[in-house]
């Protein structure tokens, strides 16, 4: 991500926009997490829905969270300009104008809202509304610019999507909902600050108040130790509901054993031999937590299929 071949394509000259220019506008990757565990979150829920309306719930959160990728984009373009990790996205780049991200944000948002809507109930819609509005105006033109919690608050925005697969399926929200919310909720900031303590060049430069700009980087290391333990009973909690069972609590046990000892390997780390091996321990810790993610929510869905053959769950 930020190789020298990163920062030269930044300065390229900008070239007309095409039809791969405006899928990054959506933020594919974050999407493909967006769409995963919503559909966890739709398919571990009691009350099940139609393929068909399954499908089309998905769909439309994946808009929706495309919608917020453009809209975060057109708002960033200034500071995504001056950070290598982001220079080469359309709107700083120039390949695509700020103006048609907007309308491509405000389109798809408005479509995906309606469509859910329609699609499922108007609960789930209003929910997808709120994330959007959260991602797109609380988190990126306030909270971004403005503290160092804004990844722990602005995190809430990315731990929505599998409490919206489940008002798709339910209606309503559930401790198991706020769970699956919470995990992400939680997970977010380690993850995060993690990125930060290896990117930090970025963010000083483009004046973004991580908390590695504003309190230092002992600071962080801290604050990923702080997170990741409060991040352990939640994790275990929700294995313990009925989304859970034997084989979620065991990965839960496993994957927070792992993740804890890679947080108090950061902590007790100095800035000199994070630079002399090139902060292995820090992207280890940033892959790994990649993956802790990914595992606790396939554990879920594996759960769910082993309780339907009559297997699983509590």
């Amino acid at each position: 991500m930020t190789d020298i071949g990163a920062f030269e394509g930044a300065t390229q000259t900008p070239h007309e926009a095409g039809f791969g220019d405006y899928v990054q506008l959506l933020k594919p990757r974050v999407m493909s997490l967006v769409v995963f565990t919503a559909l966890v979150g739709l398919l571990v829920a009691p009350n099940g829905l139609h393929p068909v309306e399954a499908f089309a719930a998905i769909l439309f959160i994946a808009l929706g969270a495309g919608a917020s990728g453009s809209l975060n984009m057109w708002w960033d373009a200034d500071i995504d300009a001056v950070m290598k990790r982001t220079a080469r996205r359309p709107v700083p780049s120039g390949r695509v104008p700020g103006g048609e991200a907007l309308a491509v944000g405000v389109a798809l948002s408005g479509i995906s809202i309606v469509m859910l809507g329609l699609a499922t109930n108007l609960a789930a819609a209003g929910l997808l509304a709120f994330t959007i509005f959260f991602y797109a105006v609380v988190y990126s033109m306030w909270l971004k610019r403005l503290t160092p919690q804004n990844i722990v608050i602005g995190g809430a925005a990315g731990a929505f999507p599998p409490m919206i697969g489940w008002v798709c399926a339910t209606g309503s929200v559930s401790v198991e909902a706020f769970l699956m919310f919470a995990l992400i909720f939680m997970w977010t900031p380690p993850h995060f600050w993690a990125l930060a303590l290896f990117m930090k060049e970025d963010y000083h430069t483009a004046g973004v108040p991580m908390l590695t700009v504003t309190h230092g980087r002992k600071a962080t290391r801290l604050h990923i130790l702080v997170y990741t333990l409060f991040l352990v009973p939640v994790a275990l909690g929700a294995a313990l509901t009925s989304i859970g069972g034997p084989l979620t609590l065991a990965v839960a046990v496993v994957l927070n054993a792992w993740f804890v000892i890679g947080a108090f390997r950061i902590w007790r780390r100095d800035e000199a031999v994070a630079e002399a091996d090139k902060y292995a321990v820090e992207k280890a810790f940033f892959r790994f937590s990649l993956l802790y993610l990914f595992l606790h929510f396939a554990a879920f869905l594996a759960e769910a299929a082993l309780k339907s053959a009559g297997i699983g769950g509590w």
